[in-house]
């Protein structure tokens, strides 16, 4: 809880914490960066960060690797780890899937950002 940290724009909880060049909601576990919540809150909104599993921020554009074996409704196999997916696309998805992208011998699908790996 620092005076020069800004509440967190998604709960409002004063009790904001700086880690490394974040700023840390320990209610809901929102991040951001806070130079750009101080820029307002239309420049806030535009810009989210998303990670992967192992915490490198990615973009839309970039290629990742399923890093565990993952079912799909419908299909008899799902999607095994290790599985390139290329040019994503980052969206608000529902249910924390903020991946949208095209898979070979699957199609459209959504995938959650938890479960990829930057390659």
């Amino acid at each position: 809880m620092s005076d020069n940290l800004p509440p967190c724009p998604k709960c409002s909880s004063e009790y904001t914490y700086e880690m490394n060049a974040l700023a840390v909601c320990p209610e809901c576990g929102h991040e951001w960066v806070p130079a750009e919540s101080a820029e307002g809150d239309a420049g806030a909104t535009g810009e989210r960060v998303v990670k992967d599993a192992v915490g490198n921020v990615l973009c839309d554009g970039d290629s990742v690797t399923v890093m565990k074996a993952l079912k799909v409704k419908g299909s008899p196999s799902g999607i095994k780890a290790g599985t390139k997916v290329r040019n994503i696309r980052l969206i608000d998805g529902v249910d924390g899937h903020d991946i949208d992208c095209r898979i070979e011998g699957f199609g459209a699908m959504q995938l959650k950002s938890s479960v990829v790996k930057k390659a």
